[in-house]
C-alpha cells in the first residue's frame, strides 16, 4: 500500500502542512520523532503575514483566544533594536501574535486530529530511497523498524532535518559563533512594570518596551511579559567565555548587569508548568542547497535558518512554505495538473527565504557591538524618519514583499501579491475575505458590474469557488485567489474585456488544471 504523502515532524510547519492537504481531500501520515510535544519554547509569538494567512483558515481566534480579526501594530516595532514607527503608515503590514510555540503545536494538531490526520508519535525517520513512483521510508518507531512507502516524503524535521541528510541536500550558510543568548523566564517587581504600556523600567537606565530588543554597546536585553506565563528575560553578548555548566538565575543576572549597566531585580518565576533557563552559543543562517530532491520536499527549518531575527519571523516563513506546498501537492495528486506545477514551490519559497536572509542579515550587522555599527545606527535611525523606508522595512518584517511570478504580464498591482484583507457585501449578507478562504480552494471574487469573470468560470465550479460581491469600497475589481491567498490574476476593470477574460481561463489552467471543461 502507498500513502500519499508522509510528513517527517510533527511541529508547527508539519501540522500546518497536514491540516492544508487534509482540506484538499489528501489524509497524509505525520512522523515525529518526540513521544509528546516538546515544551521548549522555541518560538514565542508569530510574527508578519503568517497571521494573517491563520486567520484566512479559521486558526487566528483559537491561538489569540479572543474574538475578531487580528489587528495590524499601528504604533512602534523595531528593526535591528532601532524604532520603527509604524504610525506613519497609511496600513501598516506588521501583525503580531504572541503565543507560545507549544500552544501554536496544541491547536494545529487539535486541527488536524479534527480533519482525520493521522499522526504518529515516537516515530522516527531513519532511512530513505527513492524510485519514479514512490518514496520508501525507514521508520523507527515504539514497535521496531518498518517501511513506508508514499507518494512524496516532506521533511518538516528542523534545522537538524534527517530528511534533509539523508537526501544529500547541503546546507550552506553563516555561523555566528562570538554570540552567546540567555533565556530564562523570571519574575520583576510589579512597580517596575509601566502599566499603560508594559514598558519594563530599568533602574539607572530608563525604559525597555516589550518583545522588543535592545541594543547597548555591551550587548543585547529583551523582556517579553508572554500572556499566562512568566515574563521571558534575554540577553545576547559577544565573546563570553565557553562553560558547560548548568545556567543559573544569578548568570542571567550577572549578563544584565553587563549588557545595561545597572542590576535588573529578577526573581524566580511564578506557578507551576514549564520554565526556560537557557544558554545558547552561536546562531546560524542556512538556506538548502534545494528544497526538493525528486519525491522528497523540504519545509521550514529544514529548508532555512535565520539569526537575529527571533523565532517569529522563521516561523512565519516556515508556515507559509506549508500553505504554498499543500494545495500544490493535492493538485498534483488528484492528476489535475502535472507535476511540473511542483517546481513552483522552490521557486517561490526560496525566492521568499532570500527576502528573510536579507532581513537577518541586515538586523545582525545593525545590532553586533562596535563603534562603526554604531556611527551607522545613527545614520540609520536618521533614514527611519522616512515614510518609504518605514513601509519598505515594515513589508520586509512581515514578509509582505514577496511577489510571485504568476506567468502573466502583471498588469494589475496586486497580481502575484498576497490578497489584502477586504470587506464585502454579497447577496447573502456582509462578510470579510477571510471567511471565503477557510476551504483553502481556489477563490474567483467578482466584483465586477456584469459578473462576466463569473460567467467565464462557470464551468469549472468543481475546481474553483466562485463568489460575486460588491466591495465596501467604491473599487471595481475581480480577483483569482490561489488556495494560498496569492492573487493568480486580476482585473481593475467593471467591464473586463475579452483580452483579460482570456488571461483568466489562462491563470485557471496553469494553476488548477490543465483540461479545458467541456461545455454542454
Amino acid at each position: 500500500m502507498i500513502t500519499d504523502v508522509v510528513i517527517a515532524g510533527g511541529g508547527p510547519n508539519g501540522l500546518m502542512l497536514a491540516c492544508e492537504l487534509s482540506l484538499a481531500g489528501v489524509r497524509p501520515v505525520v512522523l515525529e520523532r518526540l513521544p509528546e510535544p516538546s515544551e521548549e519554547p522555541k518560538a514565542n509569538g508569530l510574527l508578519g503575514q503568517v497571521v494573517r494567512m491563520l486567520d484566512r483558515r479559521g486558526l487566528y481566534e483559537r491561538l489569540s483566544g479572543s474574538p475578531g480579526p487580528p489587528q495590524p501594530n499601528s504604533g512602534y516595532f523595531m528593526f535591528g533594536a532601532m524604532g520603527l514607527d509604524l504610525s506613519l503608515l497609511d496600513d501598516s503590514p506588521v501583525h503580531a501574535l504572541p503565543v507560545p510555540q507549544r500552544r501554536i503545536v496544541q491547536v494545529l494538531q487539535e486541527r488536524a486530529i479534527e480533519l482525520g490526520v493521522e499522526i504518529r508519535r515516537g516515530h522516527e525517520v531513519v532511512g530513505l530511497s527513492q524510485d519514479d513512483d514512490a518514496v520508501t521510508v525507514d521508520v523507527a518507531g515504539p514497535s521496531g523498524a518498518y517501511p513506508l512507502r508514499a507518494r512524496y516524503l516532506i521533511g518538516a524535521d528542523g534545522a537538524h532535518s534527517a530528511t534533509r541528510k539523508l537526501s544529500g541536500i547541503g546546507f550552506p550558510g553563516v555561523t555566528y559563533d562570538r554570540m552567546t543568548v540567555r533565556t530564562a523566564h523570571a519574575t520583576v517587581p510589579a512597580e517596575l512594570v509601566d502599566p499603560a504600556t508594559g514598558a519594563l523600567n530599568v533602574p539607572g537606565h530608563g525604559a525597555v518596551l516589550p518583545f522588543l530588543p535592545h541594543r547597548t554597546e555591551r550587548g543585547g536585553f529583551s523582556y517579553a511579559p508572554m500572556p499566562g506565563h512568566p515574563p521571558l528575560v534575554s540577553t545576547t553578548e559577544w565573546d563570553q567565555p565557553e562553560t558547560d555548566a548548568p545556567m543559573g538565575l544569578d548568570e542571567l543576572r550577572a549578563s544584565i548587569r553587563r549588557v545595561l549597566g545597572v542590576d535588573v531585580p529578577l526573581g524566580p518565576p511564578d506557578g507551576e508548568g514549564p520554565h526556560v533557563l537557557r544558554r545558547l552559543t552561536g546562531g546560524n543562517t542556512r538556506l538548502a542547497e534545494r528544497f526538493c530532491d525528486g519525491r522528497v520536499f523540504l519545509i521550514g527549518d529544514a529548508a532555512h535558518v535565520y539569526a537575529a531575527t527571533g523565532g517569529g519571523p522563521g516561523l512565519n516563513l516556515g508556515l507559509q512554505d506549508a500553505v504554498n506546498l499543500g494545495w500544490k501537492l493535492a493538485t498534483v495528486l488528484r492528476g489535475s495538473a502535472p507535476p511540473a506545477l511542483l517546481n513552483s514551490y522552490e521557486t517561490e519559497r526560496r525566492a521568499a527565504a532570500h527576502r528573510m536572509i536579507l532581513n537577518a542579515q541586515a538586523q545582525s550587522a545593525l545590532i553586533a557591538p562596535g563603534g562603526d555599527v554604531t556611527g551607522l545606527r545613527e545614520l540609520f535611525t536618521e533614514l527611519l524618519r522616512d515614510q518609504s523606508t518605514v513601509q519598505r522595512l515594515a513589508e520586509l518584517i512581515a514578509g509582505a514583499d514577496v511577489r510571485y511570478d504568476m506567468g502573466e504580464p502583471e498588469a494589475h498591482p496586486l497580481i502575484g501579491r498576497f490578497a489584502p484583507d477586504l470587506e464585502l457585501h454579497t447577496p447573502t449578507g456582509p462578510v470579510r475575505l477571510a471567511e471565503l478562504t477557510r476551504t483553502a480552494r481556489p477563490l474567483l471574487l467578482d466584483l465586477t458590474e456584469g459578473a462576466s469573470p463569473a460567467e467565464t468560470l462557470a464551468l469549472w465550479h468543481d475546481q474553483v469557488d466562485i463568489v460575486t460581491a460588491r466591495p465596501q469600497s467604491s473599487a471595481t475589481t475581480a480577483l483569482l485567489l490561489r488556495p494560498d491567498c496569492y492573487v493568480a490574476w486580476a482585473s481593475a476593470s467593471p467591464h473586463p474585456d475579452p483580452t483579460e477574460l482570456e488571461g483568466l481561463r489562462t491563470a485557471v489552467r496553469r494553476w488548477f488544471g490543465v483540461i479545458e471543461p467541456a461545455r454542454p
